[in-house]
């Protein structure tokens, strides 16, 4: 048998302490690295014409900073669905929000609003209501696309139906034209 050129060294055999000190050194450079963050970065890019800035991107209005024409007595307007998109062509996005009184109990009737951000403050602000709560209809299917608010309304052949038991249905499109939400489906174009 052939002897190796190095002899064997007592302190190459790894033994549960070396695994230890090893686990404690790695959780020190990692503890230390997360206190030691690198400078930001100062580099900054030529301006020049083919280098224009992007375009300022703005989130949709959140429809929890909106006062609803909704008269809910004792509770309050609970916003149950909500969507985004740009409907009127101008690049920002508006919000379209389906409300109602977060009522204990029965079937509350749905509004549907569209917000969009005030020009001078950005606060979020009503522009218009699509479906008024006095119409007794519930919402179901419910989208914003291109550039049209889509929407699928329960409603009620006359006032002698039931809140409970809606017995017709609507499908409904809004799109922004001539400075106005226009529904280009009509009124009672489908029943159950």
């Amino acid at each position: 048998m052939q002897q190796p050129a190095v002899p064997e060294l007592a302190h190459t055999h790894t033994r549960p302490i070396h695994w230890v000190a090893t686990a404690s050194a790695v959780a020190g450079v990692v503890a230390l690295s997360s206190v030691l963050q690198p400078n930001p970065a100062t580099a900054a890019q030529a301006a020049g014409p083919e280098n224009k800035p992007a375009p300022a991107i703005t989130a949709p209005p959140d429809p929890a900073g909106v006062d609803f024409p909704l008269e809910c007595g004792p509770v309050r307007a609970l916003v149950v669905k909500k969507a985004s998109g740009d409907l009127d062509g101008d690049g920002k996005p508006e919000t379209v929000a389906v409300v109602h009184c977060d009522a204990p109990m029965g079937t509350p009737p749905d509004a549907v609003y569209v917000i969009t951000r005030a020009a001078d403050t950005g606060a979020p602000r009503l522009v218009a209501t699509l479906v008024d709560p006095k119409d007794r209809r519930t919402v179901t299917d419910f989208a914003v696309r291109d550039g049209a608010v889509l929407a699928t309304l329960l409603g009620y052949s006359s006032s002698a139906v039931p809140s409970c038991c809606p017995d017709t249905k609507d499908s409904a499109k809004w799109q922004w034209k001539d400075d106005a939400f226009v529904r280009s489906t009509p009124r009672g174009a489908h029943a159950v």
